[in-house]
């Protein structure tokens, strides 16, 4: 692990994020992307002694990392999953009055050149949040057919080139399978070419491959889904996104959980469901001050929600 990386340690949207959940002393709140505990650190200092706080984390050293400085707190408890499972936990099951998400892989994992997140060292192939299951990344590129590889680099990470790089990753397969983060990286530059200033060619294809091993998109609603079932009325939902995908998601889901009546203007109303969720202000986004010192937060952006109380939803 890069111990000298300057982005390890900051927390993105620190005060803004936990401001959100609106911590009470005795509340229960819970992390679900404990990372290395900038966030749940600052939840934590501000509960009494019959507050709770619950950590969840699918990167097993997160957990490692967890399990070392609070698993002494007796206010503290620490589970090794995917926050989309939140609801299977028994802890959560007398009701939270926080939630907190955030999305996307972590520091660590990238600053790690080993985890295979990142296309800046020549790295296993592997991208996998959860050492522990699952496929890798090198995994997938070798199974996969020419339209899957293509279809995920689209959907997953808007790659005009999707096409011409799936191609040529099944090309190249048959001839010796792709391993490292370098072979790949290399070529996806053969095949797209330095088109935009300022970003490496195989940003794109990278996240694309990250969220399509990781099953990210379908976990955040399933854990979206789930918060919503534990959280108490007035309990707060607070999450960091940092693609517009992840983005939409999140915002798509708190407007239909908000008893809006939807439907287009050229067709008749749907009915609305019934109000569960009411947003707390508007999409907030890192200060430039913040963006200037950790780059990590330039894309960052915090939804807050409020789960209603059950007058509302009769």
């Amino acid at each position: 692990m890069n111990s000298g990386s300057v982005l390890r340690h900051i927390p993105v949207m620190l005060d803004e994020a936990v401001e959100g959940l609106a911590v009470r002393e005795g509340g229960r709140y819970l992390d679900g992307t404990f990372g290395r505990g900038g966030h749940a650190r600052a939840v934590l200092s501000r509960l009494g002694p019959a507050g709770r706080l619950l950590l969840m984390d699918r990167d097993p050293q997160a957990i490692d990392a967890a399990q070392r400085e609070f698993a002494a707190d007796p206010r503290v408890s620490i589970r090794h999953g995917n926050f989309s499972t939140l609801a299977e936990w028994d802890e959560t099951a007398d009701g939270l009055d926080g939630v907190l998400l955030d999305l996307g892989v972590s520091s660590p994992q990238l600053d790690e050149a080993a985890r295979g997140f990142s296309f800046m060292a020549d790295a296993p192939l592997d991208m996998r949040m959860d050492t522990t299951q699952g496929e890798s990344a090198a995994d997938f590129l070798a199974r996969a057919d020419e339209r899957e590889i293509a279809d995920v680099l689209w959907t997953f990470g808007e790659e005009r080139f999707s096409r011409k790089i799936a191609r040529a990753i099944v090309e190249r397969r048959a001839e010796a399978p792709i391993a490292r983060t370098g072979e790949l990286a290399a070529l996806i530059e053969r095949v797209v070419g330095r088109r935009e200033p300022g970003k490496h060619p195989a940003t794109r294809s990278f996240q694309a491959l990250r969220i399509r091993v990781n099953g990210e998109l379908d976990a955040l609603q399933r854990g979206l889904d789930a918060a919503l079932e534990r959280l108490n009325a007035g309990g707060r939902l607070s999450v960091i996104s940092f693609h517009s995908l992840e983005d939409r998601a999140v915002k798509l889901f708190i407007r239909d959980h908000s008893g809006r009546v939807q439907g287009s203007r050229r067709g008749p109303p749907v009915a609305a469901a019934p109000a569960r969720l009411a947003a707390v202000g508007k999409a907030r986004f890192p200060s430039e001050a913040e963006q200037a010192a950790n780059p990590r937060a330039r894309s960052a952006v915090l939804r807050v929600a409020e789960k209603l109380p059950d007058e509302v939803l009769a």
